[in-house]
């Protein structure tokens, strides 16, 4: 699956066709949010394969860019994310993917990579 080229101004907003807006790499951000509880579980960036192949799939499929290279989210750790549903904000630059989350969303082993709270220059774990 190609996609159409984003259109200008309210016509993005308004327009009913998937017209993702990559970034100058190729790229668009994804949140990774629970889909029973709505808790936010981590940003990833996904490239247009990412997106075709997390559609077509039901799974989320994400590019890593330091590896240069796709990764379905849990190939293996075996912490799977089964889409329950893709949202597209009002531009289409970013995507929201609700998910079902197998184990950990985060790399570190926590359920989301959202652990830490700033206050001033600090960070406290919750």
């Amino acid at each position: 699956m190609s996609y159409l080229p984003p259109l200008s101004g309210t016509a993005q907003d308004e327009t009913v066709e998937l017209r993702p807006k990559f970034d100058a790499d190729g790229l668009i951000a994804a949140i990774a949010q629970d889909a029973d509880t709505g808790d936010v579980l981590m940003l990833a960036w996904m490239n247009a394969e990412a997106l075709r192949q997390t559609i077509d799939t039901g799974r989320a499929v994400y590019w890593s860019r330091s590896r240069k290279e796709l990764w379905r989210k849990g190939d293996i750790s075996g912490h799977e994310q089964h889409v329950a549903e893709i949202r597209v904000d009002c531009d289409q630059d970013a995507v929201l993917l609700k998910v079902r989350q197998t184990g950990a969303a985060c790399h570190t082993g926590r359920r989301s990579c959202f652990y830490r709270i700033a206050t001033g220059g600090v960070l406290t774990n919750t």
